[in-house]
């Protein structure tokens, strides 16, 4: 019998687990040291940089270290400190000790320097700005606190099991206890401007905390009584930014617009995410495999455990000398549902959700428009390790861009609470 996922998973469109494993219990991010993740970065951008700046290589590189901060904060962070605009292409929580790269076109060169929880390191000269075809992984070392069983015998269990776990989006896409990103997202595809902006503003759920329900219970109020915008926290950067707009007067488009971009486009993103999370619970539901390619299945060829090759359409007879795993697509203007298994999900899906294809077309605001894209059904990860003693287990992996590690610790814990449990 299949495991249900806990209610707040279900929110998110994660509906059931993937393995029978029971699980070892415990919690993680006790600390943010216990949270580790750092980039994998393609060997040749690395290789190709230099120390002095030339006609060629212009972009200064660095290596940002942060704990207890997401990357988009980080990046307002240091533009508000330093003047710099730096791209990144990976976004990290901030609930971690984190190290990526990023790139700037700027003329001054900052050689190394710490802001509060952020380390900027300088690491030499590009050719080209960083862009997300140069990052091909992640490494994780996590500390699971007070596991209830995680012994070895057990554990030996869930590796029967490691390489059947569904490649769900973590619930720190959708904001985790608020479970608002994709709301949000999908307010904007409808063209419903100023709902999307009383979401982000007022939603809350029963898992928020009551500081938070009570700050955005005074936030219904902010047309009418301006003076509340002071009383917003610090943490709540984004909020403060869009009621200022609004006491102001701007019309919902333009207070939409004062959210960075790079934040901006993750609401639609994570609407995106949503309709995948129900197309893989409803695969995972109908017994589909998701290691396996089946007719009509869209399929990534696995040049290594890290790297996928081209997109191949499976057919009965398969010749490549390649290894294949199933793709679901990511729903977008250009999607025109095919007849493999995953694409008749995802049309039901959008359907039930009262979504077409053309309204991912955003003429309004034509920047947060997205295409679609292609996302592999099943988990992939390299070199899992995993130790323990009393009261931890320490697990250590390293999974392909835009995998979440929490989807692999969702399956080893088996939280019975994710929120209190750390994810």
């Amino acid at each position: 019998m299949k495991k249900i996922s806990p209610e707040i998973d279900r929110l998110a469109g994660i509906e059931y687990y993937s393995t029978g494993f029971n699980g070892i219990g415990g919690n993680i991010k006790k600390n943010n040291e216990d949270f580790n993740v750092k980039e994998i970065i393609n060997p040749k951008f690395l290789n190709e940089l230099t120390q002095q700046k030339s006609d060629n290589n212009i972009f200064g590189v660095y290596e940002i270290e942060k704990k207890g901060i997401d990357s988009n904060h980080a990046i307002i962070i240091l533009k508000k400190k330093l003047g710099i605009n730096f791209k990144i292409v990976g976004i990290k929580d901030a609930k971690a000790s984190t190290s990526q790269y990023a790139t700037t076109n700027n003329k001054k060169i900052i050689k190394d320097i710490r802001i509060g929880e952020i380390s900027l390191k300088f690491i030499g000269f590009s050719k080209k700005p960083i862009e997300k075809s140069m990052l091909t992984g992640n490494k994780f070392k996590i500390k699971i606190d007070n596991p209830e069983d995680n012994s070895k015998d057990n554990l030996s269990h869930f590796l029967t099991e490691i390489n059947n776990i569904g490649n769900f989006y973590g619930l720190q896409r959708f904001g985790s206890e608020r479970l608002v990103t994709h709301l949000v997202g999908k307010a904007i595809l409808k063209k419903k401007f100023n709902e999307a902006i009383d979401i982000l503003l007022t939603h809350t759920t029963k898992f928020d905390s009551k500081f938070s329900i009570e700050i955005r219970e005074k936030l219904k109020d902010i047309k009418s009584n301006a003076n509340i915008v002071k009383t917003i926290p610090k943490g709540m950067d984004i909020e403060k930014k869009i009621a200022l707009e609004i006491t102001k007067g701007k019309e919902a488009i333009s207070v939409l617009r004062s959210i960075p971009i790079n934040i901006r486009r993750l609401f639609v993103q994570a609407f995106q995410s949503f309709i995948f999370n129900k197309a893989l619970s409803t695969a995972i539901e109908k017994e589909f495999s998701l290691i396996k390619c089946e007719k009509d299945d869209l399929c990534f060829e696995i040049i290594d455990r890290m790297i996928f090759g081209k997109i191949k359409r499976f057919e009965n007879f398969d010749s490549s000398k390649y290894e294949k795993i199933p793709i679901i697509r990511l729903p977008g203007y250009a999607f025109q549902p095919g007849k493999n298994r995953f694409d008749l999900i995802i049309k039901e899906i959008l359907h039930s959700e009262n979504i077409t294809a053309k309204d991912f077309f955003i003429k309004e605001m034509q920047e947060l428009s997205e295409a679609g894209g292609f996302r592999q059904a099943v988990f992939v990860s390299n070199d899992f390790k995993y130790d323990t003693s009393k009261n931890s287990t320490f697990v250590e992996f390293e999974v392909p861009k835009g995998t979440y590690a929490t989807t692999l610790l969702r399956e080893i814990i088996k939280p019975a609470d994710p929120i209190t449990a750390g994810f």
